[in-house]
């Protein structure tokens, strides 16, 4: 009882060098651990972050990384510390070798319209797998030759996941599709990939938040992140729950 009343204290701060207040109580308060955002942190205040993190949590979980900061975190990290690298994401996972993460049985599905999508998806694929559930990637499966899509879409139904997150650029019509045709929740995720008029993926978003078809919750322009987030969250209530009922 002391040890989770300790954990779920909301002062569990750690300070670092004066740039950064890490919160490692948040995996236990949240179910999702703190995830340091590389973008615009410079090398020496990232490198301190991750060592922080490391020390107190034994893992670390960085986004939107640059090749030089990617490089970085390789030579100071690499030697004594299991990485992780998901390299269309520009994101990386740094583990103590003792680190493991403890499987709960959630099951999230990931599904992209284009190749060049899979920046996003593979940030949602980290953080699912890193607050424990079982990832099932299919890519390039858009509209323009909306047959490729039956045979993902059927081993994400065989492999009965609970969560489907679809990402999509340019007129981001795949996930309307996708929620008229099964009975999983939807994450919608549009991407920065489309060009011209409604580019940068503020067509894609609008598509989404117009979609016709019912059960399906948008996130922002390429917030890979947050998909993985929120899928996760439902994947490991519906495992939770599973787990219950199979006990009675």
């Amino acid at each position: 009882m002391e040890d989770a009343e300790k954990a779920l204290r909301m002062d569990i701060v750690e300070k670092v060098g004066g740039v950064a207040r890490l919160d490692l109580s948040r995996s236990v308060r949240h179910g999702v651990p703190e995830i340091v955002l590389a973008e615009g942190k410079v090398d020496d205040d990232l490198v301190s972050i991750c060592k922080s993190m490391l020390t107190q949590s034994g893992r670390v979980i960085i986004s939107r990384l640059s090749n030089i900061q990617l490089s970085l975190l390789k030579r100071n990290f690499g030697d004594k510390h299991r990485l992780e690298e998901f390299m269309h994401g520009r994101c990386m996972v740094i583990k103590q070798p003792n680190f493991s993460v403890k499987q709960t049985g959630g099951r999230v599905g990931i599904l992209t319209a284009g190749t060049v999508d899979l920046a996003v998806a593979e940030e949602a694929v980290m953080i699912a797998k890193e607050v424990g559930c079982l990832t099932f990637l299919e890519a390039d499966a858009g509209v323009a030759g909306i047959h490729r899509l039956v045979e993902p879409l059927v081993n994400l139904v065989k492999n009965d996941v609970d969560c489907i997150i679809v990402v999509a650029g340019r007129e981001g019509a795949l996930p309307t599709v996708v929620a008229g045709l099964v009975d999983t929740p939807i994450i919608a995720v549009p991407t920065s990939s489309g060009y011209g008029y409604g580019g940068g993926g503020t067509a894609a978003l609008m598509a989404m938040l117009q979609a016709c078809s019912l059960g399906l919750a948008v996130v922002n322009i390429d917030s890979g992140i947050a998909a993985g987030v929120i899928a996760s969250l439902i994947a490991n209530r519906v495992a939770h729950a599973r787990s219950n009922s199979a006990k009675l």
